[in-house]
């Protein structure tokens, strides 16, 4: 049965529009957009995450990468970025339809005003019916401003748009049950809930030319499902790959989402590298988040404050094993916490709105 989606987002891994020589896979790019095109027009929007922008940069100028290899990214991808976003717009123009390019980092997500500005200016290109080419901004992006690769980024933007699916174009059929190239190794159709221990079956290898391995798009996959966002890995090399698997219609990977969350738990959910302050919390408090009951963080579950944090920030809850429970934005800040540490009666430090709770 065809998926009735409403919005997609659509990532594109260089793996699949790079050829083996590192160069541009222009034949592939061209029939990625004739389906989108085909896809926009069945009244579907589409966001687009593209990376290439080093590969294409590739087909333009020779730079001495063993030197300073950082560097030699950050040239490649300022000149490339310019060739791709061309391409994409040259191939769009024979459909009539425009595209534009949005560059981000992930300090981007960081910031709550940051955050509403780029949704803004997505959902408006999205209202003038103009398909968003989303890429990082390689050139200030560097080590550790990086996002993991552009899974990452394509999970971060379909969680601000409300996609209704993520489709993730890799060079294979989807997610295996062990390694892809040994014999009786199946691609697994459907994943549900967070059953599955990817790191047991999954090679950590990364693609040639791109930055996240299988272990990264299956973590990512799943925190994209868990909230409301259906995603699909599939192979980006197959012809008519995108209306397939919209038709359900080829073998590939779904995770099928679980529950909706609210817009602001889907910003909290993605910034556990962004908390700024973190508290540590008792076993009563944890017990009470992990309940199937609505709960907020109050101070007589803190068992002290950690690392200091401002009213607003993203903070982290941290049991006594040092794992991560939660993540949520604090009502006040450190010292008023620091104050409060095991009190009864007091007002909660995580509303129970603004907290998200690790799988």
């Amino acid at each position: 049965m065809a998926f009735n989606y409403q919005r997609i987002v659509i990532k594109i891994g260089s793996n699949v529009i790079t050829q083996g020589n590192g160069l541009p896979d222009l034949p592939r790019i061209t029939h990625l957009v004739d389906q989108i095109a085909a896809i926009k027009k069945q009244g579907i929007e589409v966001i687009l995450v593209s990376s290439g922008a080093v590969a294409s940069g590739r087909s333009l100028i020779t730079v001495a990468e063993k030197s300073d290899a950082v560097a030699a990214r950050q040239v490649l991808a300022s000149i490339g970025q310019v060739k791709l976003i061309n391409t994409y717009s040259h191939l769009f123009e024979q459909f009539q339809i425009l595209c534009s390019q949005v560059l981000v980092t992930r300090e981007d997500f960081r910031d709550r005003m940051h955050y509403l500005n780029m949704k803004n200016c997505l959902e408006a290109l999205l209202q003038y019916e103009v398909i968003p080419v989303v890429n990082e901004n390689d050139v200030v992006s560097v080590t550790e401003l990086m996002f993991t690769d552009n899974d990452e980024l394509a999970g971060l933007i379909a969680s601000m748009l409300n996609a209704n699916a993520l489709i993730i174009l890799t060079n294979v059929d989807g997610i295996y049950n062990g390694d892809p190239k040994a014999a009786g190794s199946a691609v697994i159709d459907e994943v549900s809930g967070n059953e599955l221990d990817f790191s047991s079956f999954v090679s950590s290898g990364r693609s040639q030319f791109g930055r996240g391995g299988m272990i990264t798009k299956s973590t990512m996959a799943q925190k994209t499902a868990q909230l409301g966002i259906s995603v699909h890995i599939a192979n980006g090399k197959r012809d008519q790959i995108l209306t397939d698997v919209l038709e359900n219609q080829v073998t590939h990977t779904r995770f099928i989402p679980n529950k909706t969350a609210s817009g602001k738990k889907k910003w909290i959910a993605h910034s556990e590298k962004s908390a700024t302050g973190s508290v540590l919390i008792n076993a009563g408090a944890k017990a009470a988040l992990i309940s199937n009951k609505a709960t907020s963080l109050l101070p007589v579950g803190i068992v002290g404050v950690i690392t200091d944090f401002k009213k607003g920030d993203i903070i982290k809850l941290i049991d006594d094993t040092d794992k991560l429970i939660g993540l949520g934005i604090a009502e006040y800040g450190a010292d008023k916490a620091r104050e409060r540490v095991g009190q009864k009666n007091q007002k909660a430090l995580v509303h129970y709105d603004y907290l998200y709770l690790q799988g």
